[in-house]
């Protein structure tokens, strides 16, 4: 009996018809070089085989009675593979865009809480690249609830599921499980009572390490320079920020990384990430251009970050921290904004490991920020006012290597974020055997005509990689950290002089 953290548990109540908190992906899976199709029942022998590798795909909630304390993970008794796979065949329809829209819908659906909370639809004569000379292939749509992965876990799980050789290796019997015994309310009950009389040590053991934490951070502040987070509602307006509706839409472009990388060694003092977000900025700034919208104010981006330990590694449960960034959207040129979203990355680092997410969420428990979150929506508070940031975005390395299923190759690899209430677009980049994937999930009933996106990312990686040829040399090659130190010195001397002031008129006095 494992208890969801606080962060686990936002994601459940921030959960509603409109907005299920589950993570998607479809998986594009090339079988021309098998001898045979990929049948169904080899896959659900296949999956039986490893369900031991993911412990929460047999594990479902258990309630804590009138919400005394956050549910727990517990053995489902009654676990049946069945009620997690479903099986589809798109026949004469396997054109990608069609398969997109399937997934669309699938995922528009939110996971039912009486099992484990994940779906696997297997979706069969799908064909890579056409629909007469395309290879042949198949596609998976899979569904993880947030309360039980984030996305950097979600790629980890994968990743173990899938095996790195071309070889079908032969498929085991499923190891022998016995599900543990399911605790009593008594038991359940008198946990939530234990934890209820230790919250009170907690709640202020955090609440001196947060005052530390900013006491330490205002400090750096008069040192540093570095703007202090974006206060609340600070985002500008925009199209993206209207309230949603359950309807959902895919939209996905890569790009080669060698172009991405390529363009981090001509601006120099910069990260690979940087670039993705530049490339990101850029195609946000030709998306609401070309809607009409005011592209004067700055966009912020929500991006989470991992801090998932490389020692002690659980590939489930989430395990963020979040950093709130200026894209820079309000400068042209798009190779010095990769530059300024480098700085504001720089500047708020201090900040992010203040509070990780999960402290955060032991400070403001989860319940109550579901209610926030509710009252956020229901009173339309980013359409009154300015939101708190405008999108999320999440950068997630995937395997360079290929992966397979029993002899049939990963190929492509699209995924899917949930989306809030007046928070209609999310982008998740993931990146696979030399490609960057940027997948849009939005809401067609906000973000309209968001076809349109694939095309701003091809045209917004060439504007940048023209701007980065274009740009001084001397200013693509000053790194930012010695522009940082001279800021930093300068900032010192000013608060000493500051300060030999104020002695000087005591004195006076």
């Amino acid at each position: 009996m494992r208890q969801l953290s606080e962060l686990d548990a936002s994601f459940l109540y921030l959960e509603s018809e409109n907005a299920p908190m589950h993570i998607g992906s479809i998986y594009l899976f090339d079988a021309s070089e098998r001898e045979t199709p990929l049948a169904f029942s080899t896959f659900v022998a296949y999956l039986r085989s490893r369900l031991h590798v993911v412990p929460v795909f047999r594990q479902r909630l258990k309630e804590i009675p009138l919400r005394l304390g956050r549910p727990y993970w517990i053995d489902d008794s009654n676990f049946s593979i069945e009620r997690h796979l479903a099986y589809v065949s798109l026949g004469g329809n396997s054109r990608e865009a069609n398969l997109t829209t399937l997934a669309s819908k699938i995922l528009e659906e939110p996971l039912k809480r009486d099992r484990p909370l994940w779906h696997i639809t297997f979706v069969d004569g799908f064909r890579l690249g056409g629909e007469k000379e395309g290879k042949a292939g198949f596609a998976l749509i899979v569904k993880l609830h947030h309360a039980a992965i984030d996305a950097f876990s979600g790629e980890e799980i994968i990743g173990n599921l899938l095996e790195y050789t071309p070889e079908p290796q032969p498929i085991n019997p499923p190891r022998p499980w016995q599900p543990r015994p399911e605790p009593s309310e008594e038991r359940v009950m008198i946990q939530a009572g234990a934890n209820m009389l230790r919250a009170p040590w907690r709640v202020t053991s955090l609440a001196a390490s947060a005052m530390e934490a900013a006491a330490r951070g205002l400090l750096q502040k008069q040192l540093r320079k570095i703007p202090l987070p974006f206060p609340l509602f600070s985002a500008p307006k925009s199209p993206l920020n209207q309230q949603i509706t359950a309807n959902r839409q895919i939209v996905a472009a890569s790009v080669e990384l060698s172009r991405l990388k390529a363009i981090k060694a001509s601006l120099g003092d910069v990260t690979l990430n940087d670039v993705v977000l530049g490339l990101c900025a850029e195609t946000l700034r030709r998306y609401l251009g070309e809607q009409g919208a005011d592209t004067d104010g700055s966009l912020i981006a929500m991006t989470p970050l991992s801090v998932r330990s490389n020692t002690l590694r659980s590939t489930t449960g989430n395990q963020l921290s979040a950093m709130l960034l200026d894209l820079a959207t309000n400068e042209e040129n798009p190779a010095r904004r990769v530059r300024k979203i480098h700085w504001n990355a720089v500047a708020s680092e201090p900040y992010r490991e203040a509070i990780a997410a999960e402290r955060l969420t032991e400070l403001l428990p989860s319940t109550m920020l579901a209610l926030s979150a509710r009252l956020y929506s229901e009173l339309q508070i980013a359409q009154r006012y300015q939101p708190v940031f405008n999108l999320s975005i999440t950068n997630v390395p995937g395997p360079q290597v290929p992966l397979y299923l029993q002899g049939a190759r990963l190929e492509q690899q699209h995924n899917a974020a949930p989306l809030f209430d007046s928070m209609g677009l999310v982008i998740v980049a993931v990146s696979y055997q030399g490609r960057l994937t940027l997948n849009f999930t939005l809401c067609p009933d906000v973000v309209t005509h968001g076809d349109s996106l694939r095309a701003h990312v091809c045209d917004s990686l060439t504007a940048i990689e023209e701007a980065a040829n274009k740009l001084n040399p001397e200013e693509m090659h000053t790194p930012l950290t010695e522009t940082r130190n001279q800021a930093l010195a300068d900032d010192a001397m000013s608060v000493i002089e500051n300060a030999l002031k104020r002695l000087k008129s005591r004195f006076k006095r």
